[in-house]
C-alpha cells in the first residue's frame, strides 16, 4: 500500500496512530490542570478578589507537565492540594465525599454522631488530639469508635497554632517542638490500638498551617490534609457571644446544600469537616442536624466513605 504523503513517508500507519495517541494523551493533560487551576482556587477564593483565568496557558502554569500524565492516567485518582501543599479535595470526577470530625476538649456531640453514622451505615474519619485521648470521660467513645471501623487520626498533641493569624508564612514553633507534639499525639493513640501506618493523614490544629508545616509533616512519614473550600461547616463551633462570626445550624445545613448545587463538581471528592463537640454557649448543635444532612447528600447519589479511602 502506498504511504499517504511525503510527510509520512514509509509505515505511515503507524505514525499516524502514533500522533492520534499523542494528541489523545494532550488533550487528557490539558483538562487535567483545567480541573487543577479550577479547583485550585475555590469560590470562597474568587469571593476576596482573586481571578482565575479559564485558559490553557493559566492551566499549564498550575500544572506541573510530569505530574498530570500519571494522576489521570496510572493511579486512577485526582487529589487537589491548596497553595501551601495540603490535600484539600478527592477526585472530583466520582461522587463519593469524606465527612470528617475533629475534637479536642469537647466531646458532647460523640454518642448522637455515633448512633447516626451506624444507622447510615457511613464510615467517617475522627482526627483528635493528645487531650482528648488522654480524657479518661472520652475513652470508651474513642473505643466505640473504632470498633465501628471509623478512620481515627490526629490532630495534634496540645492544640497548637502553628502559624500567625495575618502572617500566615510566619511560623510559630520550631520543627522540633511540631514534631514532637506530633509524636506525643500518635504515643496516646498508640495505647488504643491505632499505629501510625493506619493514621498517616494528619489534619493540624485549627485548621491552619503554612508550607513549613506541610513540609514537616511530610518529613515525618505523613500528609497534610485539610476541609474543602466552599461551605460555612467548619462554622459549627461558633457560638452568639461571637458576634457577626456566629454561624447558625440552618445556615451551615444551607451552605453545604447550596455548595453542591453551584460546584461544578457538586461535593464530589469533597472533605466535608465539623467538630464531634463544641463549647456550651452554642445552644444549636449542628449534629442535631446530621441525619438531614445524610438523608438529603444520599438522596443525591453521593457515597460517604473514610478519609484513607477517598485519598488513598
Amino acid at each position: 500500500m502506498e504511504p499517504l504523503s511525503p510527510f509520512f513517508g514509509m509505515y505511515s500507519y503507524k505514525k499516524i496512530l502514533l500522533f492520534s495517541l499523542l494528541l489523545l494523551l494532550w488533550d487528557a493533560f490539558i483538562e487535567h490542570c483545567k480541573a487543577h487551576a479550577q479547583m485550585s482556587h475555590p469560590p470562597d477564593y474568587i469571593t476576596q478578589g482573586n481571578v482565575m483565568a479559564d485558559s490553557v496557558g493559566y492551566a499549564m502554569s498550575t500544572c506541573p507537565f510530569w505530574a498530570a500524565p500519571f494522576a489521570s492516567f496510572a493511579s486512577g485518582k485526582k487529589v487537589i492540594k491548596d497553595e501551601h501543599g495540603a490535600i484539600i479535595r478527592g477526585d472530583t470526577s466520582r461522587k463519593i465525599l469524606s465527612l470528617v470530625f475533629t475534637g479536642d476538649e469537647f466531646a458532647e456531640g460523640g454518642e448522637l454522631i455515633r448512633k447516626t453514622l451506624r444507622q447510615h451505615q457511613v464510615p467517617a474519619s475522627f482526627f483528635l488530639t493528645g487531650n482528648f485521648y488522654r480524657n479518661p470521660a472520652f475513652h470508651s467513645l474513642i473505643m466505640a469508635l473504632k470498633e465501628d471501623g471509623h478512620y481515627l487520626g490526629a490532630h495534634s498533641d496540645q492544640h497548637l497554632l502553628y502559624a500567625d493569624w495575618e502572617k500566615r508564612d510566619s511560623t510559630l514553633v520550631t520543627q522540633e517542638q511540631f514534631v514532637l507534639d506530633l509524636q506525643y499525639n500518635y504515643e496516646r493513640m498508640e495505647t488504643f490500638g491505632i499505629q501510625k501506618k493506619e493514621a498517616v493523614y494528619f489534619l493540624p490544629p485549627y485548621e491552619w498551617y503554612n508550607a513549613d508545616i506541610v513540609r514537616w509533616t511530610e518529613e515525618a512519614g505523613l500528609q497534610l490534609v485539610n476541609f474543602t473550600p466552599g461551605t460555612r461547616s467548619t462554622a459549627d463551633y461558633t457560638y452568639p457571644e461571637m458576634g457577626k462570626r456566629y454561624v447558625s445550624s440552618e445556615e451551615i445545613y444551607q451552605s453545604v446544600i447550596n455548595g453542591e448545587a453551584n460546584d461544578p463538581h457538586g461535593l464530589n471528592g469533597f472533605i466535608l469537616l465539623l467538630h464531634i463537640g463544641t463549647d456550651p454557649r452554642r445552644k444549636d448543635k449542628f449534629y442535631h442536624r446530621l441525619d438531614r444532612l445524610l438523608h438529603a447528600l444520599k438522596g443525591k447519589g453521593y457515597q460517604f466513605v473514610s478519609i484513607n479511602t477517598l485519598l488513598h
